[in-house]
């Protein structure tokens, strides 16, 4: 069936569209095949592209040589933002747009000034890179996916790079890539590959659906490369026995800001007299990722509040707890956000849901206020309005008494 350019570029901003294509051209005495599949998801945009690939960095520009007979006709451009965070206007505002341009006059494509014989992968550290989550969700899990299968012989290209932030997860992109990263943006150079993916695949939020990824990866498997990468000591948690003395550590993340543990003392006294080894800890960007990582690590017992670094839970080892304390308001975030993903790495999962006493927003709202009564109608003006109500002005005051109920069922998951 014949597939003009110009039909593929309309569909191509369509929310759910797939294209592939297929064709050959004759080198010498050689066929090269040439194939270009592209998907348009609803997280990101992605194009897989085998055969004569050329890219300017500096333009902003892929060139796709095309066979100047095939089933393909005409020319073409369409462009493709390399970021998995498509329906997030502002995050995809801060990314580098690219151009791919199609061309079956072989002169008007630039000369290679640097060949290479490895695949390469287009990604984007613009967007809201730089905030843990987001590195997580948005970059590294789909970089993952898209260029495990590589087995490290795949050359990584970083458009908006950050020196600052490379330097933050160098240990998990050396496991990706044996090769240095080129900053593509500010490349004079014509690169030129036989294989390149633009953009990365991303299923959902901190997380992987094993059906869509090469070789069924999933969460499990991105915990194990995580602990790989950091040389991580624990891949199991604690197995607690009676009377064997053992006492499980438990880590308690703390903030100076927004979702703060207003008696963080108190909990500390609770947990400890519950048999539980206490780490108080704070992670923020200046936090060295890698010494943060194996005191996670080194814990059974993982405590935070919704968003406030619950995404080093990627860090603990196997059958460890994650407890998500959950303010008012969240719902089903917290467990889009971190319970599924928890559960996916093999973690245990529990829920500590606040109730209006114990939130601050009991000193600012009355208790009929629709943000305890109706939270829904919040959601509904969105998000800027759910974050500066839910997240952004919101600590809590943990009801010990109730709490406790919560790490002895953490305790007794330790045991089985």
């Amino acid at each position: 069936m014949e597939i003009k350019y110009e039909t593929v570029f309309a569909r191509s901003f369509s929310r759910h569209y797939g294209l592939e294509y297929n064709d050959h051209a004759i080198a010498g005495n050689k066929t090269v095949e040439m194939k270009l599949s592209c998907n348009f998801e609803s997280r990101s945009d992605f194009c897989e592209i085998k055969g004569d690939t050329r890219i300017h960095g500096i333009a902003s520009t892929i060139f796709i040589a095309s066979p100047q007979e095939g089933n393909v006709a005409g020319n073409g451009s369409w462009a493709i933002i390399p970021y998995a965070r498509k329906e997030d206007k502002q995050a995809m505002g801060q990314c580098r747009n690219w151009t791919l341009r199609s061309v079956m006059d072989h002169k008007q494509v630039p000369h290679c000034t640097v060949n290479h014989s490895i695949p390469a992968i287009l990604f984007s550290t613009g967007g809201y890179a730089g905030n843990h989550f987001h590195d997580f969700s948005d970059v590294l899990i789909p970089l993952y996916i898209t260029s495990k299968h590589f087995n490290r012989e795949v050359q990584l290209l970083c458009s908006n790079m950050k020196a600052w932030w490379m330097k933050k997860h160098n240990a998990f992109l050396e496991n990706l890539s044996r090769y240095d990263i080129i900053d593509i943006d500010s490349e004079e150079e014509i690169h030129c590959f036989t294989s390149v993916i633009i953009g990365l695949k991303s299923h959902k939020e901190l997380s992987i659906d094993p059906s869509k990824s090469p070789n069924g990866l999933s969460m499990k498997d991105f915990g194990h490369f995580l602990r790989n990468s950091f040389s991580l000591k624990r891949d199991t948690a604690i197995k607690l026995k009676n009377k064997d003395g053992k006492r499980p550590r438990l880590m308690i993340i703390t903030r100076r800001k927004s979702r703060v543990f207003l008696n963080e003392g108190g909990i500390v006294h609770l947990a400890k007299s519950l048999g539980f080894d206490v780490v108080v800890a704070e992670a923020n960007t200046s936090t060295d990722l890698s010494q943060f990582a194996h005191t996670v690590n080194s814990c059974d017992v993982l405590v935070g509040i919704h968003g406030a670094g619950l995404t080093n839970m990627v860090f603990l080892p196997e059958k460890a707890i994650l407890i998500q304390v959950v303010p008012v308001g969240i719902g089903w975030l917290a467990q889009y956000d971190f319970g599924g993903p928890a559960m996916e790495m093999n973690l245990k999962y529990l829920e500590y849901k606040i109730r209006p006493g114990e939130s601050s927003l009991i000193e600012q709202y009355p208790l009929n206020h629709a943000v305890f009564q109706d939270p829904v109608s919040i959601h509904n003006q969105g998000w800027d309005v759910i974050r500066a109500t839910y997240l952004d002005n919101q600590n809590v005051k943990i009801d010990v008494c109730r709490f406790r109920a919560t790490l002895l069922k953490a305790l007794r998951f330790l045991h089985k």
